[in-house]
């Protein structure tokens, strides 16, 4: 019966051993292809230890960086933004960020009666034009709303945003 304890820890000892050998193993495996010298792994490696010794933002650090790089830098339209945030005022926005041109309202009775909505805005591009903007509308309870309303809004908001640009310019 002893005997028998002792040949099942050994054994349960030596499948733990082999299991931690072989994840320990595959964790080499990932690295630049069985551990063997990869010189462009290394040489980004070292790139990236510079810059940080060096204070150098690398990451998301990068993206408010002054940069003339477009595929780093975020912009939105500032009409389309303000006539988004004036036209569906009655809304209670639940999330802003105007580094990505994300607007989140939550449920709300549009003026003059109706059944309740939400919506999501998305500015997404720096140019005032209607591609740059997205508009996702719903109904209470999750019900749909009809793609007549969703584009009278999206109207509303452009007619807004030319009205801002031409208040701004002065003509």
């Amino acid at each position: 019966m002893i005997l028998r304890r002792i040949m099942d820890k050994a054994l349960n000892f030596g499948l733990m051993a082999a299991l931690l050998t072989g994840i320990s193993a595959c964790g080499m495996l990932g690295k630049a292809g069985g551990g063997s010298y990869d010189p462009k792994v290394q040489a980004e490696l070292s790139r990236e230890n510079r810059d940080a010794a060096r204070g150098r933002q690398t990451g998301i650090g990068q993206l408010f960086r002054k940069s003339d790089n477009p595929n780093t830098t975020v912009e939105v339209n500032k009409y389309l933004w303000k006539a988004s945030l004036d036209i569906l005022n009655f809304l209670p926005i639940e999330s802003v960020d105007p580094f990505t041109g994300v607007i989140v309202t939550g449920y709300g009775t549009p003026p003059g009666g109706g059944r309740s909505v939400r919506a999501t805005i998305y500015v997404q591009d720096p140019a005032l034009d209607a591609r740059s903007l997205k508009v996702a509308m719903q109904g209470s309870g999750g019900g749909s709303v009809s793609p007549e309303t969703i584009r009278a809004v999206e109207d509303a908001i452009l007619t807004r945003a030319r009205q801002l640009r031409i208040q701004d310019s002065g003509l």
